[in-house]
Protein backbone atom coordinates (compact mmCIF):
# COMPACT_ATOMS: atom_id res chain seq x y z
CA UNK A 1 0.00 0.00 0.00
CA UNK A 2 1.33 3.64 -0.96
CA UNK A 3 0.54 6.94 0.69
CA UNK A 4 0.60 10.51 -1.02
CA UNK A 5 0.56 13.52 1.74
CA UNK A 6 1.37 17.35 1.79
CA UNK A 7 3.76 18.06 4.86
CA UNK A 8 4.73 21.54 6.15
CA UNK A 9 8.24 22.36 7.78
CA UNK A 10 7.26 20.39 10.80
CA UNK A 11 5.11 17.40 9.24
CA UNK A 12 2.12 19.15 10.24
CA UNK A 13 -0.85 18.49 7.35
CA UNK A 14 -3.93 20.05 8.49
CA UNK A 15 -6.36 22.30 10.61
CA UNK A 16 -9.50 22.33 11.32
CA UNK A 17 -9.96 19.45 8.84
CA UNK A 18 -8.43 21.90 5.67
CA UNK A 19 -4.73 22.30 4.29
CA UNK A 20 -3.60 25.82 5.10
CA UNK A 21 -1.57 26.02 2.19
CA UNK A 22 -2.22 24.83 -0.90
CA UNK A 23 -0.33 24.33 -4.09
CA UNK A 24 -1.18 24.10 -7.55
CA UNK A 25 1.49 22.04 -8.24
CA UNK A 26 0.78 19.94 -5.34
CA UNK A 27 -2.55 19.32 -6.63
CA UNK A 28 -0.93 18.34 -10.09
CA UNK A 29 1.36 15.97 -8.37
CA UNK A 30 -1.59 13.87 -6.61
CA UNK A 31 -3.67 14.00 -9.92
CA UNK A 32 -0.42 12.34 -11.76
CA UNK A 33 0.48 9.87 -8.84
CA UNK A 34 -3.38 8.68 -8.03
CA UNK A 35 -5.53 9.13 -11.56
CA UNK A 36 -6.12 5.78 -12.60
CA UNK A 37 -5.71 4.12 -9.05
CA UNK A 38 -7.70 3.64 -5.89
CA UNK A 39 -8.26 6.39 -3.03
CA UNK A 40 -8.44 5.44 0.28
CA UNK A 41 -9.70 8.86 2.21
CA UNK A 42 -11.89 8.79 5.77
CA UNK A 43 -15.24 10.46 5.57
CA UNK A 44 -14.19 13.85 6.94
CA UNK A 45 -11.26 14.25 4.15
CA UNK A 46 -13.84 13.83 1.60
CA UNK A 47 -16.21 16.35 2.90
CA UNK A 48 -13.22 18.67 2.40
CA UNK A 49 -13.05 17.94 -1.25
CA UNK A 50 -14.66 19.85 -3.84
CA UNK A 51 -18.23 19.38 -3.69
CA UNK A 52 -17.63 16.40 -1.02
CA UNK A 53 -17.76 14.28 -3.98
CA UNK A 54 -15.70 11.38 -4.69
CA UNK A 55 -12.70 12.34 -6.87
CA UNK A 56 -13.20 11.20 -10.60
CA UNK A 57 -10.82 9.08 -12.43
CA UNK A 58 -10.50 7.08 -9.26
CA UNK A 59 -11.89 4.36 -7.32
CA UNK A 60 -12.52 5.54 -3.94
CA UNK A 61 -12.60 4.08 -0.65
CA UNK A 62 -14.25 5.69 2.09
CA UNK A 63 -13.65 4.67 5.83
CA UNK A 64 -15.66 5.72 8.08
CA UNK A 65 -17.47 4.18 11.32
CA UNK A 66 -21.16 5.79 10.08
CA UNK A 67 -23.42 3.66 8.28
CA UNK A 68 -23.68 5.64 5.26
CA UNK A 69 -23.84 5.13 1.60
CA UNK A 70 -21.88 7.24 -0.80
CA UNK A 71 -22.14 7.85 -4.56
CA UNK A 72 -19.19 6.81 -6.38
CA UNK A 73 -17.72 5.45 -3.55
CA UNK A 74 -16.99 1.71 -1.76
CA UNK A 75 -17.16 2.21 2.13
CA UNK A 76 -15.45 0.37 4.70
CA UNK A 77 -15.47 0.36 7.86
CA UNK A 78 -12.52 -0.84 9.55
CA UNK A 79 -8.94 -0.97 8.74
CA UNK A 80 -9.18 -4.23 8.13
CA UNK A 81 -11.96 -3.87 5.54
CA UNK A 82 -9.68 -1.22 4.01
CA UNK A 83 -7.04 -3.69 4.01
CA UNK A 84 -9.24 -6.40 2.12
CA UNK A 85 -10.60 -3.93 -0.31
CA UNK A 86 -7.13 -2.60 -1.00
CA UNK A 87 -6.26 -6.13 -2.39
CA UNK A 88 -9.10 -5.35 -5.35
CA UNK A 89 -6.48 -2.70 -7.08
CA UNK A 90 -3.02 -3.05 -8.53
CA UNK A 91 -2.08 0.45 -6.55
CA UNK A 92 -4.22 1.84 -3.59
CA UNK A 93 -3.21 5.72 -2.41
CA UNK A 94 -4.00 6.29 1.59
CA UNK A 95 -4.82 9.86 1.01
CA UNK A 96 -5.75 10.98 4.75
CA UNK A 97 -6.94 12.95 7.05
CA UNK A 98 -4.66 12.09 9.72
CA UNK A 99 -6.87 9.07 11.45
CA UNK A 100 -7.09 7.01 8.47
CA UNK A 101 -3.21 7.41 7.93
CA UNK A 102 -2.49 6.31 11.22
CA UNK A 103 -4.56 3.72 10.96
CA UNK A 104 -2.80 2.46 7.64
CA UNK A 105 -0.11 3.64 8.61
CA UNK A 106 2.00 -0.18 9.74
CA UNK A 107 0.57 -1.56 6.00
CA UNK A 108 1.92 1.51 4.17
CA UNK A 109 5.40 0.59 2.15
CA UNK A 110 5.91 3.94 -0.14
CA UNK A 111 4.64 7.15 0.79
CA UNK A 112 4.95 9.84 -2.13
CA UNK A 113 5.74 13.53 0.62
CA UNK A 114 5.59 17.02 -0.76
CA UNK A 115 7.29 18.77 1.42
CA UNK A 116 6.41 22.99 1.73
CA UNK A 117 8.74 24.95 3.71
CA UNK A 118 6.27 27.09 5.60
CA UNK A 119 5.14 25.89 9.03
CA UNK A 120 1.43 27.41 9.50
CA UNK A 121 -0.41 25.90 12.38
CA UNK A 122 -1.81 22.19 12.59
CA UNK A 123 -3.76 20.15 14.52
CA UNK A 124 -2.68 17.02 12.75
CA UNK A 125 0.47 15.40 11.42
CA UNK A 126 1.96 12.84 9.07
CA UNK A 127 4.99 10.58 10.98
CA UNK A 128 8.52 12.55 10.61
CA UNK A 129 9.58 9.71 8.35
CA UNK A 130 12.82 11.35 8.61
CA UNK A 131 13.25 10.39 12.07
CA UNK A 132 10.76 7.17 11.41
CA UNK A 133 12.60 4.01 11.89
CA UNK A 134 12.64 2.28 9.33
CA UNK A 135 11.95 4.47 6.26
CA UNK A 136 14.41 6.10 3.95
CA UNK A 137 14.08 9.08 1.58
CA UNK A 138 14.48 7.03 -1.78
CA UNK A 139 14.27 10.34 -3.82
CA UNK A 140 13.88 13.93 -3.84
CA UNK A 141 13.39 16.34 -6.83
CA UNK A 142 15.30 19.39 -6.37
CA UNK A 143 13.24 22.90 -4.30
CA UNK A 144 10.86 24.51 -6.10
CA UNK A 145 8.79 27.29 -5.95
CA UNK A 146 5.40 28.61 -6.82
CA UNK A 147 3.93 31.91 -5.59
CA UNK A 148 7.19 32.40 -3.19
CA UNK A 149 6.33 29.07 -1.57
CA UNK A 150 9.19 26.30 -1.74
CA UNK A 151 8.43 23.09 -2.26
CA UNK A 152 10.06 19.56 -2.82
CA UNK A 153 8.40 16.26 -3.77
CA UNK A 154 10.23 13.14 -2.25
CA UNK A 155 9.43 9.58 -2.00
CA UNK A 156 10.26 7.61 1.10
CA UNK A 157 10.35 3.89 1.53
CA UNK A 158 9.98 1.36 4.51
CA UNK A 159 12.89 -0.93 4.52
Amino acid sequence: MEAIVAVYADWGIGDGGTQPVVLKADRAHFREKTEGHAVLVGRKTLEDFPGKKPLPNRDNLVLTSRDVEIPGARVVHSAEEALAAAKDYDRCFVIGGASVYKQLFPYIDRVFVTRIDLQPHSDSFFPDLDKEPGWVCMSQRAWAEEDGVRYQFCTYERI
